[in-house]
């Protein structure tokens, strides 16, 4: 009865580790102070191999472009457009029957924000973001980020 137990348990515990859900791309979030009231906030996506990610410029038709969104606050102005820098790679993608941009490896997001009188506060928002290798891809994903500014 106890073997009986014991690989029911094990068999169980096996097919939980096989249903967790995958989560490929790791996030790392600051905010750099560039002078009085002015921040760079960046936001790193680290994309392990054989995934990757879509470009936010990537067109419509295609796969869901990552989309960064910070949320309203009255004390923060952005300034400019948000950056994107990375090694891109433009494929003519059959699946898709667009041409596709994305990033493997790392690609790094670059807002410059300005704080109103010069006064401590947050920026938050969300990243969304999709994730493929050659056999699959994963569905939408959103993420949340909250960055003392200081």
């Amino acid at each position: 009865m106890k073997r009986v137990l014991f690989l029911l348990l094990a068999c169980l515990l096996f097919l939980s580790a096989q249903s967790q859900i995958k989560d490929p791309v790791t996030w790392t979030y600051k905010a750099n102070k560039k002078a009085q009231g002015v921040y760079e906030v960046v936001i790193t996506a680290a994309i392990p191999k054989p995934w990757h990610m879509y470009s936010q410029t990537t067109p419509s038709g295609g796969p869901v472009p990552t989309k960064i969104t910070f949320n309203n606050n009255p004390l923060i102005a952005i300034d400019g457009k948000l950056k994107e820098t990375g090694k891109m790679e433009k494929v003519d993608d059959k699946v898709f029957g667009v041409k596709v941009f994305y990033y493997s490896g790392k690609v790094v997001y670059t807002q410059v924000v300005k704080v109103k009188g010069g006064l401590s506060t947050n920026i938050s928002g969300t990243v969304s973001f999709m994730v493929c290798d050659d056999t699959q891809c994963l569905p939408p994903t959103k993420k949340t980020f909250d960055l003392k500014l200081q």
